[in-house]
């Protein structure tokens, strides 16, 4: 005999409950993805763990690392200001608004004038780059050129390793596209190819008269293969698109109103960034190398929970806001925030009691020696202070950029990127490179308290402005 829920008698019917409840949430389609992206991304960051050890055993933390690491740094800058960060935020609503609207056929034309335009761009840059190379890095990072060697040996890595930023362009934008239609894993998986061409490159690196090419030849080789990995994933889903000649259509013109607001944006965090670069150049050498191995660590989470979590929610955010379901798109944004916070606690703790074991554990062996553990596993701790901020962000960015609304997190970037670089300044002269660490991690709390309430504010003033319904 059952009862009326169709339970044997004496069924525990709070552990049915719970036993649904993980059910439900293991079929979700929400959470397939995040474990798609989550999965791809955490071996993402294992093979760069790898990497980095190998890289640590064959090259060191002294002056030739810290070359390299300065050249792969400019590069990356750029790669967050133009490709992943602003292109993202502003291409996939406009996108998913084009497909809502418009249907696949205008929605490709889009993609394809899109990517004619952030080709250009990436070519003009490139060219600019190559030729003024080390007058950019003397402007950027000055303390480098106090070594001739050194400084002569990270501009030849830089001209090596900057054409990597148009291949992350190209590969942005395709998988901008395999994510608008739910297809996450070959965008989520095309960094483990950098790693893979990296440590693979490293066996030569002996063989050269400057190591560190070897390397930065393989970042450069990384490029093409992630380009031919993502569009073979695109012509398999039946999405390729042409590229086509950019034409200020409508949405287009949407586009770049939200991208401008957006590099503006991210080119605030990278300023931040540019900031670490230029005041660690002029710190003792394995500086560099320290806020290197121990970002290594810190980024591990961030990909893994943060990009990942924000990588699903924007798209799925612009759908439902796209279609007018403003409380589907609420209550996906309080989930993710919520997941995000439950499994970046225990980073942040680990990172904040064990740094030293850490970093140990990880990185001590080869030329990497017990000397070296003590300032990067310094600013590992600095850098735990602020990981459930910087992970809780990508949530409430996605809020919205999902609405098209690129200006208001531009704005709060701008304000907060003063009081960083200026902590930047003031700490880094008393605390070494830790420094930088500890004002990146109280930027990102300043900006996740204002995003919160700005958005609090404005749901209230959307409440108050509801009509109500006669009685």
């Amino acid at each position: 005999m059952r009862s009326e829920q169709g339970l044997a008698p004496g069924a525990d019917v709070g552990h049915v409950g719970r036993m649904s409840f993980l059910t439900r949430l293991v079929q979700s389609r929400f959470v397939r993805r995040l474990g798609t992206v989550a999965g791809y991304t955490l071996l993402s960051r294992v093979t760069g763990a790898v990497r980095d050890l190998a890289f640590a055993a064959v090259i060191g933390a002294g002056p030739m690392a810290d070359a390299f690491f300065i050249a792969l740094r400019l590069p990356n800058h750029f790669r967050a200001i133009f490709a992943e960060g602003a292109f993202n935020a502003a291409f996939v609503p406009t996108y998913n608004e084009t497909l809502t609207r418009e249907g696949p056929k205008e929605a490709s034309a889009f993609a394809g004038r899109a990517l004619s335009a952030m080709i250009v761009l990436q070519v003009v840059l490139l060219v600019l780059a190559e030729i003024y190379t080390d007058e950019f890095l003397r402007l950027t990072v000055p303390g480098f050129s106090r070594d001739a060697h050194v400084a002569a040996l990270a501009v030849g890595l830089t001209r090596v390793t900057f054409p990597f930023l148009a291949s992350v362009t190209v590969i942005t934008v395709l998988g901008a596209v395999l994510n608008a239609h739910g297809r996450f894993a070959a965008a989520a998986g095309a960094p483990i190819l950098f790693n893979v061409a990296v440590i693979l490159a490293l066996p030569f690196a002996n063989l050269l008269s400057a190591p560190p090419y070897a390397p930065a030849i393989g970042v450069l080789v990384s490029g093409v293969a992630q380009i031919i990995l993502v569009q073979v994933a695109l012509r398999r889903a039946g999405l390729a698109f042409p590229l086509l000649m950019p034409r200020l259509d409508r949405e287009v013109s949407t586009f770049l109103k939200r991208v401008g607001p957006a590099i503006i944006g991210s080119g605030a965090a990278q300023i931040a960034a540019f900031a670490d670069t230029f005041l660690v150049g002029g710190l003792p050498y394995g500086a560099a190398s320290a806020l290197n191995y121990a970002d290594r660590l810190y980024q591990l989470p961030i990909g893994v929970i943060g990009v990942a979590m924000g990588t699903v929610l924007l798209p799925e955010l612009s759908k439902l806001f796209a279609s007018g379901n403003i409380e589907g798109a609420r209550a996906a944004q309080r989930r993710a925030i919520r997941w995000s916070l439950i499994l970046t606690l225990p980073f942040a703790a680990l990172f904040l009691v064990f740094p030293s074991e850490i970093v140990s554990i990880v990185y001590q062996r080869g030329a990497f020696h017990a000397a070296d553990v003590p300032r990067a596993a310094a600013t590992l701790q600095a850098y735990s202070i602020g990981l459930i901020a910087v992970v809780l962000i990508r949530s409430v960015v996605a809020g919205f950029n999902a609405r098209g609304d690129t200006r208001t997190p531009m704005l709060v970037a701008i304000v907060v990127l003063v009081f960083n670089v200026t902590l930047k300044v003031m700490l880094t002269g008393s605390i070494d490179v830790a420094g930088l660490a500890a004002a990146t991690s109280a930027g990102a709390w300043a900006n996740f308290i204002a995003l919160v309430v700005i958005d609090h504010r404005r749901r209230r003033l959307e409440r108050t402005t509801q009509p109500t319904p006669d009685r």
